[in-house]
């Protein structure tokens, strides 16, 4: 197999253990996910199949989309429901505040996520050194809100909110940030990710189909093809006389080429015979391989 699974990761599982639950299934050694969701979060998580894998560089991971749960009223060490309370509050905003303030977290903001992250300092990710009571300055980091909505109130003085936002941007964060906004401690009481570039919630698997399908031999039916989250990169295409200087991973002139050249340094999907074969960078009037991905049949490949 060589693809894409779009899993719908439930509350409570890492992603590693996606990871290895797909891993059995598929029968593939080469198993791995794409963007890491927190155990209590839940869904889109992509899983990348067999040579899919050396594409991770190039999918669209940018573009995220959650729907969360903020609850006002306590702020806790892990800006989630799951830590300590570090400060109580009752001053409870209503909706129309919230939404007011939340507007001023949009765009490029500053976040200080927890010690209960997956951020690295020194080689190792922060929870690990919170767990064994370790304490270090959490590093500031710049992230992109592209947009909260404040769709409905929660149960027990919460919000219900969609954000759009950039790749690395942390929501607990966000929640803990729009409290302080407000003038209420909050944390974040739930997380679901409904976008993760190409792939969305409504076009997910849960595990439990992942298993039925698999069982019945129907799993690979399911696989999304190498190039489908590649659409928004140019495309060129090899006359079938260049075939043999393809499969053998050879440099790649422009003139011998149909489609859109990319920039200087810039990267564009390569077919031949309308059959996927990987990504190339443009050097001069030429191309070099970053990741072959020879189809099924194909010959040997190359890998820059």
């Amino acid at each position: 197999m060589n693809g894409f699974f779009n899993i719908d990761k439930p509350t409570g599982m890492t992603s590693a253990a996606v990871v290895a639950v797909m891993r059995r299934l598929t029968g593939e050694k080469r198993v791995g996910h794409a963007g890491t969701l927190d155990p209590e979060a839940a869904g889109v998580l992509p899983i990348m199949i067999g040579k899919a894998a050396r594409l991770f560089d190039y999918l669209v991971d940018k573009q995220k989309e959650y729907e969360a749960v903020i609850a006002f009223g306590t702020r806790t060490d892990t800006q989630d429901a799951t830590g300590q309370v570090l400060e109580t509050g009752d001053h409870y905003p209503p909706l129309e505040r919230v939404r007011a303030m939340a507007r001023t977290l949009e765009g490029t903001i500053v976040q200080r996520p927890s010690m209960y992250s997956a951020i690295k300092v020194g080689g190792k990710p922060l929870y690990s050194l919170a767990r064994r009571g370790e304490t270090v300055e959490v590093p500031e980091r710049l992230v992109r809100i592209d947009g909260i909505e404040v769709l409905r109130e929660a149960p027990d003085h919460g919000a219900a909110l969609r954000v759009r936002c950039g790749k690395g941007t942390y929501i607990r964060t966000l929640c803990e940030d729009l409290g302080k906004a407000c003038g209420c401690p909050a944390h974040m009481r739930s997380l679901t990710r409904t976008r993760s570039g190409f792939f969305t919630l409504d076009t997910s698997m849960t595990l439990e189909q992942a298993r039925t399908w698999a069982e019945d031999g129907s799993l690979e039916d399911h696989l999304i093809a190498p190039d489908a989250p590649l659409a928004h990169l140019p495309r060129m295409d090899a006359p079938a006389w260049l075939g043999k200087w393809v499969k053998a991973g050879a440099r790649l002139e422009l003139s011998s080429l149909r489609g859109d050249a990319p920039e200087e340094a810039g990267i564009t999907r390569l077919y031949l015979e309308n059959q996927f074969w990987g990504i190339l960078e443009r050097e001069g009037e030429a191309l070099r391989w970053r990741a072959q991905i020879a189809p099924e049949g194909g010959a040997s490949e190359a890998e820059a």
